[in-house]
């Protein structure tokens, strides 16, 4: 069955980095899209970026374009969100998706929170 594992949040001061990875396994991930998504406490899940199946493509929201990289490593089965110049607005739990055969499936999430 479909699996996804992020990993990598934490606490961070404004200005910082963190790198958050998403295992995946169940399907053959270097024909999926992926994406990951963020939700902040009383607020809807919303998309924050997408990365093709070969990696040549990706989408930012526009909060997070210039701070934010989408990346892959298909041998390894895993996405990666590189998160720079981090803002307290970036505080959400974040999530790894894949669209697979008609079903949204999404990982256990990974909570990023942005404080001095």
């Amino acid at each position: 069955q479909v699996q996804l594992v992020e990993s990598g949040g934490g606490l961070v001061q404004p200005g910082g980095s963190l790198r958050l990875s998403c295992a995946a396994s169940g399907f053959t991930f270097s024909t999926y899209a992926m994406s990951w998504y963020r939700q902040a406490p009383g607020k809807e899940r919303g998309m924050v970026a997408v990365i093709s199946p070969g990696g040549g493509n990706t989408y930012y929201t526009d909060s997070v374009k210039g701070r934010f990289t989408v990346s892959r490593d298909n041998a390894k089965n895993t996405v990666y969100l590189q998160m720079n110049s981090l803002r307290p607005e970036d505080t959400a739990v974040y999530y790894c998706n894949v669209a697979y055969r008609g079903q949204n499936y999404w990982g256990q999430g990974t909570q990023v929170t942005v404080s001095s």
